[in-house]
């Protein structure tokens, strides 16, 4: 996965001004997109990625990009799928088309959460404040993604380039994800 590649899909919100700026962290508020929950056996992943424009990845904590497209897994049998806001009915419809009759779930979750691009130099450091997971590069390498806990919040971690990831929670816990990376951010311009 290059870096090119998921800024192409995960951008800024041109209509939001940046949560916090600082020299060595910024948290910026994602653009609306696609979200959709995709459940499937192992025999129905080729023609779901097929259909989708992204082959969807079989390792844990894995992620497949193309253009405007990404894949990510969640786990054994289940991916999420990310794709630009305006192509939603398009995606879900050839997704269905070409699963026909073969045993799936494909759910769009687009409003169920939001997301925020954490990125900059001490990006990891904002992170671990709340997750206390080795991020790395060794460990934690650019396309990782994983579900966990952000203080009391569940969130989904995706690191899409080097110092830079997307965190995302449910819409109704966004406000105080968002909040505590800020406050804890505040610390940085205290230091």
């Amino acid at each position: 996965m290059s870096d090119l590649l998921a800024s192409d899909l995960i951008t800024p919100d041109a209509g939001e001004a940046p949560l916090l700026s600082l020299g060595g962290v910024s948290i910026l508020k994602a653009a609306p997109m696609a979200r959709l929950s995709f459940r499937a056996r192992e025999t129905s992943l080729k023609t779901a990625g097929d259909a989708f424009g992204v082959e969807l990845p079989v390792k844990p904590q894995s992620s497949t990009v193309a253009a405007k497209r990404a894949a990510l897994w969640l786990g054994p049998d289940e991916w999420t799928l990310l794709a630009p806001e305006d192509e939603l009915q398009a995606v879900f419809v050839a997704i269905e088309e070409k699963l026909g009759d073969e045993p799936h779930a494909l759910v769009n979750v687009s409003e169920r959460s939001d997301a925020v691009i954490v990125s900059g130099e001490k990006a990891v450091w904002l992170l671990n404040t709340g997750i206390f997971i080795d991020f790395s590069l060794e460990t934690f390498p650019v396309g990782t993604v994983t579900r966990t806990i952000f203080h009391k919040s569940p969130v989904m971690v995706w690191r899409t380039g080097e110092d830079t990831f997307v965190v995302e929670a449910w819409v109704s816990f966004m406000d105080y994800v968002a909040g505590i990376l800020v406050q804890s951010a505040g610390e940085l311009a205290a230091a």
